[in-house]
């Protein structure tokens, strides 16, 4: 099979109106740590996509949210092959405290959404 390879491609961002409103609709949502997140199993594609959001109204300035979202992607990025399923799964993070969590706390806590996801 050869080695893993850790991109993430234009492919694998969830983006769309369509694609969100179902995400919400019919998703799953729960809370690791300082992060939320929302899951939907079978979007009929064979991988996974993945949206992050970290609101304005917690970190005004557009560096400091930019910097949080490089964060999760990477983290995200380095642990996507802990989701082994079949069937693509659409996956939003949002950044949910006022505090700049170091890049070591946010791969931890994507990694426990990642595992209880596969669950």
């Amino acid at each position: 099979m050869g080695p893993l390879r850790h991109t993430l491609s234009k492919d694998e961002r969830l983006h769309g109106r369509n694609d969100i409103s179902r995400l919400f609709a019919e998703g799953k949502f729960g809370v690791a740590g300082s992060l939320k997140y929302c899951f939907r199993s079978g979007n009929g594609l064979p991988y996974t996509r993945i949206m992050v959001s970290v609101p304005k109204r917690l970190f005004k300035r557009a560096v400091k949210r930019n910097l949080l979202k490089r964060r999760l992607r990477e983290s995200y990025r380095l642990q996507k092959h802990l989701l082994t399923c079949s069937e693509g799964t659409d996956l939003m993070f949002v950044y949910n405290t006022k505090e700049t969590l170091p890049f070591k706390d946010l791969y931890i806590l994507v990694g426990q959404i990642l595992e209880k996801i596969q669950k």
